[in-house]
Protein backbone atom coordinates (compact mmCIF):
# COMPACT_ATOMS: atom_id res chain seq x y z
CA UNK A 1 0.00 0.00 0.00
CA UNK A 2 1.29 3.45 -0.88
CA UNK A 3 2.10 5.75 2.02
CA UNK A 4 0.29 9.07 2.33
CA UNK A 5 3.07 11.07 0.63
CA UNK A 6 2.97 8.80 -2.42
CA UNK A 7 -0.81 8.96 -2.49
CA UNK A 8 -0.70 12.76 -2.42
CA UNK A 9 1.85 12.84 -5.25
CA UNK A 10 -0.21 10.37 -7.29
CA UNK A 11 -3.32 12.54 -6.88
CA UNK A 12 -1.29 15.63 -7.80
CA UNK A 13 0.08 14.01 -10.96
CA UNK A 14 -3.45 12.94 -11.96
CA UNK A 15 -4.64 16.52 -11.54
CA UNK A 16 -1.75 17.71 -13.71
CA UNK A 17 -2.58 15.11 -16.38
CA UNK A 18 -6.23 16.24 -16.42
CA UNK A 19 -5.21 19.89 -16.75
CA UNK A 20 -2.75 19.12 -19.56
CA UNK A 21 -5.45 17.15 -21.38
CA UNK A 22 -8.07 19.88 -20.99
CA UNK A 23 -6.11 23.12 -21.37
CA UNK A 24 -2.46 22.35 -21.99
CA UNK A 25 -1.06 23.69 -18.70
CA UNK A 26 -1.35 23.15 -14.97
CA UNK A 27 -0.59 25.51 -12.07
CA UNK A 28 -0.39 23.78 -8.69
CA UNK A 29 0.30 25.98 -5.60
CA UNK A 30 2.36 24.41 -2.80
CA UNK A 31 2.52 21.18 -4.80
CA UNK A 32 6.07 19.96 -4.19
CA UNK A 33 6.34 17.85 -1.01
CA UNK A 34 7.24 20.29 1.76
CA UNK A 35 10.34 18.42 2.93
CA UNK A 36 11.74 18.12 -0.58
CA UNK A 37 10.98 21.76 -1.38
CA UNK A 38 12.76 22.97 1.76
CA UNK A 39 15.80 20.75 1.10
CA UNK A 40 16.02 22.07 -2.45
CA UNK A 41 15.73 25.62 -1.16
CA UNK A 42 18.49 25.08 1.41
CA UNK A 43 20.71 23.41 -1.18
CA UNK A 44 20.45 26.16 -3.78
CA UNK A 45 21.04 28.87 -1.17
CA UNK A 46 24.37 27.38 -0.05
CA UNK A 47 25.66 26.39 -3.49
CA UNK A 48 28.92 27.96 -4.60
CA UNK A 49 28.17 30.83 -6.98
CA UNK A 50 30.89 29.49 -9.28
CA UNK A 51 28.69 26.48 -10.05
CA UNK A 52 26.20 28.80 -11.74
CA UNK A 53 26.83 30.03 -15.26
CA UNK A 54 25.11 32.43 -17.61
CA UNK A 55 22.11 30.80 -19.28
CA UNK A 56 22.16 30.49 -23.05
CA UNK A 57 19.57 30.44 -25.81
CA UNK A 58 19.25 27.40 -28.05
CA UNK A 59 20.86 23.97 -27.72
CA UNK A 60 24.14 22.30 -28.61
CA UNK A 61 26.01 24.18 -31.39
CA UNK A 62 23.37 26.91 -31.62
CA UNK A 63 23.56 27.79 -27.93
CA UNK A 64 24.57 31.40 -27.33
CA UNK A 65 24.35 34.07 -24.65
CA UNK A 66 22.17 37.13 -25.23
CA UNK A 67 21.50 39.24 -22.15
CA UNK A 68 19.00 41.33 -24.09
CA UNK A 69 16.75 38.24 -24.08
CA UNK A 70 17.68 36.41 -20.87
CA UNK A 71 20.15 37.07 -18.08
CA UNK A 72 19.55 34.43 -15.41
CA UNK A 73 22.20 32.09 -14.01
CA UNK A 74 21.75 28.30 -14.10
CA UNK A 75 23.25 25.09 -12.70
CA UNK A 76 22.21 21.73 -14.18
CA UNK A 77 20.94 19.07 -11.77
CA UNK A 78 22.86 15.85 -12.42
CA UNK A 79 22.05 13.85 -9.30
CA UNK A 80 25.45 14.51 -7.74
CA UNK A 81 23.85 15.68 -4.46
CA UNK A 82 21.44 13.67 -2.34
CA UNK A 83 18.67 16.25 -2.75
CA UNK A 84 19.34 16.40 -6.48
CA UNK A 85 18.81 12.63 -6.70
CA UNK A 86 15.64 12.93 -4.61
CA UNK A 87 14.31 15.61 -6.97
CA UNK A 88 15.11 13.55 -10.07
CA UNK A 89 13.41 10.50 -8.53
CA UNK A 90 10.25 12.51 -7.82
CA UNK A 91 10.27 13.85 -11.41
CA UNK A 92 10.73 10.28 -12.71
CA UNK A 93 7.61 9.15 -10.83
CA UNK A 94 5.71 12.07 -12.36
CA UNK A 95 7.03 11.12 -15.82
CA UNK A 96 5.83 7.52 -15.49
CA UNK A 97 2.36 8.54 -14.32
CA UNK A 98 1.94 11.18 -17.05
CA UNK A 99 2.96 8.57 -19.61
CA UNK A 100 0.35 6.15 -18.25
CA UNK A 101 -2.43 8.73 -18.23
CA UNK A 102 -1.60 10.79 -21.33
CA UNK A 103 0.37 8.37 -23.57
CA UNK A 104 2.98 11.05 -24.26
CA UNK A 105 5.97 8.76 -24.75
CA UNK A 106 8.13 10.86 -22.41
CA UNK A 107 11.63 9.39 -22.55
CA UNK A 108 13.85 11.52 -20.33
CA UNK A 109 13.96 14.53 -18.03
CA UNK A 110 16.49 17.34 -17.68
CA UNK A 111 16.42 20.22 -15.23
CA UNK A 112 18.49 23.01 -13.71
CA UNK A 113 18.43 25.44 -10.83
CA UNK A 114 17.86 29.02 -11.96
CA UNK A 115 18.86 32.17 -10.12
CA UNK A 116 17.40 35.49 -11.23
CA UNK A 117 19.31 38.31 -9.60
CA UNK A 118 17.86 41.77 -9.12
CA UNK A 119 17.14 43.12 -12.60
CA UNK A 120 17.22 39.74 -14.35
CA UNK A 121 14.47 38.65 -16.78
CA UNK A 122 13.71 36.29 -19.66
CA UNK A 123 11.78 37.77 -22.56
CA UNK A 124 8.86 36.06 -24.26
CA UNK A 125 9.87 32.78 -25.93
CA UNK A 126 8.91 29.18 -26.66
CA UNK A 127 10.76 26.24 -25.10
CA UNK A 128 10.34 24.21 -28.30
CA UNK A 129 9.35 24.95 -31.88
CA UNK A 130 6.79 22.69 -33.52
CA UNK A 131 8.42 19.81 -35.36
CA UNK A 132 11.95 20.99 -34.54
CA UNK A 133 12.60 19.85 -30.97
CA UNK A 134 11.88 17.03 -28.58
CA UNK A 135 10.83 18.91 -25.46
CA UNK A 136 7.21 17.97 -24.82
CA UNK A 137 6.41 19.27 -21.34
CA UNK A 138 8.06 22.17 -19.54
CA UNK A 139 8.12 22.32 -15.75
CA UNK A 140 8.91 25.06 -13.25
CA UNK A 141 9.14 24.84 -9.45
CA UNK A 142 9.59 27.93 -7.28
CA UNK A 143 11.86 28.01 -4.22
CA UNK A 144 11.14 31.52 -2.91
CA UNK A 145 9.90 31.95 0.63
CA UNK A 146 7.82 35.01 1.61
CA UNK A 147 7.68 36.38 -1.94
CA UNK A 148 6.00 39.79 -2.09
CA UNK A 149 4.09 41.46 -4.98
CA UNK A 150 6.76 44.15 -5.27
CA UNK A 151 9.42 41.47 -5.81
CA UNK A 152 8.30 40.98 -9.43
CA UNK A 153 9.71 37.98 -11.29
CA UNK A 154 6.31 36.63 -12.35
CA UNK A 155 5.99 33.94 -14.99
CA UNK A 156 3.49 34.87 -17.71
CA UNK A 157 2.04 32.07 -19.85
CA UNK A 158 0.48 33.18 -23.14
CA UNK A 159 -2.16 31.12 -24.91
CA UNK A 160 -0.58 31.79 -28.32
CA UNK A 161 1.38 34.39 -30.26
CA UNK A 162 -1.64 36.72 -30.40
CA UNK A 163 -2.27 36.69 -26.64
CA UNK A 164 -1.05 39.94 -25.04
CA UNK A 165 -2.48 39.37 -21.54
CA UNK A 166 -1.50 35.87 -20.48
CA UNK A 167 -1.85 33.94 -17.23
CA UNK A 168 0.35 35.38 -14.49
CA UNK A 169 2.03 33.04 -11.99
CA UNK A 170 3.56 34.43 -8.80
CA UNK A 171 6.81 32.54 -7.98
CA UNK A 172 5.66 31.44 -4.52
CA UNK A 173 7.45 28.70 -2.61
CA UNK A 174 6.54 25.17 -3.76
CA UNK A 175 4.33 26.24 -6.68
CA UNK A 176 4.60 23.84 -9.63
CA UNK A 177 3.81 24.80 -13.23
CA UNK A 178 3.68 22.28 -16.10
CA UNK A 179 2.81 23.18 -19.71
CA UNK A 180 3.13 21.97 -23.29
CA UNK A 181 6.52 23.19 -24.51
CA UNK A 182 5.53 23.84 -28.13
CA UNK A 183 2.25 25.55 -27.37
CA UNK A 184 2.77 28.29 -24.79
CA UNK A 185 4.98 31.35 -25.30
CA UNK A 186 6.06 32.64 -21.90
CA UNK A 187 8.28 35.15 -20.17
CA UNK A 188 9.78 35.93 -16.79
CA UNK A 189 9.26 39.54 -15.74
CA UNK A 190 12.06 41.55 -14.18
CA UNK A 191 12.95 40.31 -10.69
CA UNK A 192 13.37 42.92 -7.94
CA UNK A 193 14.62 40.35 -5.43
CA UNK A 194 16.81 37.24 -5.71
CA UNK A 195 14.54 34.62 -7.28
CA UNK A 196 15.24 30.87 -7.23
CA UNK A 197 13.53 28.12 -9.19
CA UNK A 198 13.98 24.82 -10.97
CA UNK A 199 13.24 24.65 -14.70
CA UNK A 200 12.86 21.24 -16.34
CA UNK A 201 11.74 19.50 -19.51
CA UNK A 202 10.27 16.09 -20.19
CA UNK A 203 11.48 14.91 -23.57
CA UNK A 204 10.73 12.26 -26.16
CA UNK A 205 13.47 10.17 -27.74
CA UNK A 206 14.62 11.44 -31.12
CA UNK A 207 17.74 9.32 -31.44
CA UNK A 208 18.83 8.28 -34.92
CA UNK A 209 21.78 6.40 -36.36
CA UNK A 210 24.05 9.43 -36.23
CA UNK A 211 22.93 11.11 -33.04
CA UNK A 212 21.91 10.07 -29.56
CA UNK A 213 19.28 12.17 -27.89
CA UNK A 214 19.41 13.31 -25.18
CA UNK A 215 23.08 14.20 -25.66
CA UNK A 216 25.46 13.41 -22.84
Amino acid sequence: MLDSAHQESSALFSDIAEDISNKGFSIQPAAVPAGLAHRLRQHVKVMDDQRFGAAGIGRDLTNNHNEAIRCDQICWIDGESEVGREWLQWAAIMQRQLNRELYLGLFSFESHFAHYRVGDFYKRHLDAFKGQANRVLSLVVYLNESWQPQDGGELVLYADERDMTGTVVIPNFGTLVVFLSEQFPHEVRVAHHDRYSIAGWFRINSSDTGRVDPPS
